[in-house]
């Protein structure tokens, strides 16, 4: 059995290129060239230099760069705090954690929580009711069990797996918005807002850089999210890679520009282990208790924010391509998808057309 997780790999700088773990980024400016730049600092100016930090939470190594802000490490200081406050709240796996706490008193009480906190279970809910139960918040049993990207990830028994799933159903959440508690009906269910969580993170922290008047910033978490705050430092939009699911990291199937927007990647290879000759991957189906099994790759959701980016990622990815192409088309202008198949085509919503520009040999564009 072979087990795999990339969630803790490094940035690295190359040639003026940021290589992050699902999308490439590029910061240069002025002069030639795909990425508006032939090299050197972002922005072409030695004020461009970013000054970023490292965080963790949430099990995902987030990465923040802010360029040319005066006030640059006291946003990153307050940031910190911030993060450190939400994982204290959100995390299913600390102790002390107020999800902790709904989770441990499942079937017995309900818990008062913060408002950040009811906040991501209400939205998590409404996404399970929007996507009639792909998305589920209460898939934590199953996650628990395949514990897949640790070590000893195995496919569990059908008694176990049966169980788990019997746990799973979303409408057995109670809200009570007058006294903010949450309660879960039945004794064993578990919350998982990992399927969310990070990308409420991200867009906490893009809304206070935003609102403390940063023009020009990143916020990675882990890679698979990406936020990218304004243009680049002289007014150019980003130009972010999509990653090539069957290569190493910074290698890109293609590449897009993006200003004060969020692209999100959910995809098989990130996590996930092999078992007699079978693999399987993070990306759990609560219908079934199992991986999801379609012909996608990966889906990379484009939105305005890393919240319902986070989300419609992952049950998306489980609709499949068809379904899927046809449900993002029914949400609006704000939203759009690329599809990757394991045939190696790159399916694109409508208003993608003539902005992504395809730089494999190996993938084909079907328009």
């Amino acid at each position: 059995m072979m087990t795999k997780t990339n969630g803790l790999q490094k940035l690295a700088v190359v040639c003026g290129f940021i290589f992050l773990l699902t999308v490439v980024l590029s910061g240069c400016g002025g002069g030639s060239g795909k990425d508006g730049g032939s090299g050197g600092k972002a922005g072409g100016q030695s004020a461009s230099e970013p000054v970023s930090r490292q965080y963790y939470i949430f099990d995902t190594v987030v990465n923040i760069k802010l360029f040319e802000d005066p006030k640059a490490e006291e946003h990153l200081n307050h940031i910190d705090t911030m993060l450190k406050t939400l994982d204290e709240e959100l995390s299913r796996t600390l102790e002390t954690s107020q999800l902790y706490d709904v989770n441990k008193e499942a079937g017995k009480k309900a818990v008062q929580v913060s408002e950040d906190t009811f906040d991501v279970v209400k939205r998590s809910l409404d996404y399970a009711v929007e996507s009639k139960g792909l998305f589920d918040p209460t898939v934590g049993g199953l996650v628990d069990l395949w514990n897949i990207g640790h070590e000893g990830a195995h496919v569990p028994d059908k008694a176990h797996l049966e169980k788990e799933k019997s746990l799973v159903g979303y409408k057995d959440v109670v809200l009570d918005e007058s006294k903010r508690t949450v309660y879960l009906k039945r004794p064993g269910m578990i919350l998982d807002l990992g399927g969310i969580g990070k990308g409420y993170a991200a867009d906490r922290v893009a809304d206070y850089l935003r609102g403390e008047g940063v023009k020009s910033g990143l916020v990675d978490l882990g890679g698979s999210s990406i936020i990218v705050i304004g243009s680049k430092p002289n007014g150019e939009k980003w130009n972010v890679g999509l990653q090539d699911p069957d290569q190493t990291r910074g290698i890109s199937v293609g590449v897009i520009q993006l200003a004060d927007q969020v692209i999100d990647t959910s995809g098989i290879y990130e996590r996930y282990f092999v078992e007699n000759g079978v693999m399987y991957h993070h990306i759990l189906d609560p219908r079934s208790g199992y991986p999801s099994q379609n012909d996608l790759k990966s889906v990379t959701i484009l939105a305005d924010n890393a919240t319902d980016a986070d989300a419609l990622s992952t049950y998306v990815y489980i609709m499949g391509k068809d379904e899927g192409l046809k449900y993002i088309e029914s949400l609006g202008d704000n939203i759009e998808a690329m599809f990757i198949t394991k045939d190696d085509k790159i399916y694109i919503t409508p208003g993608l057309k003539g902005k992504f520009q395809v730089d494999s040999d190996e993938y084909q564009l079907m328009e």
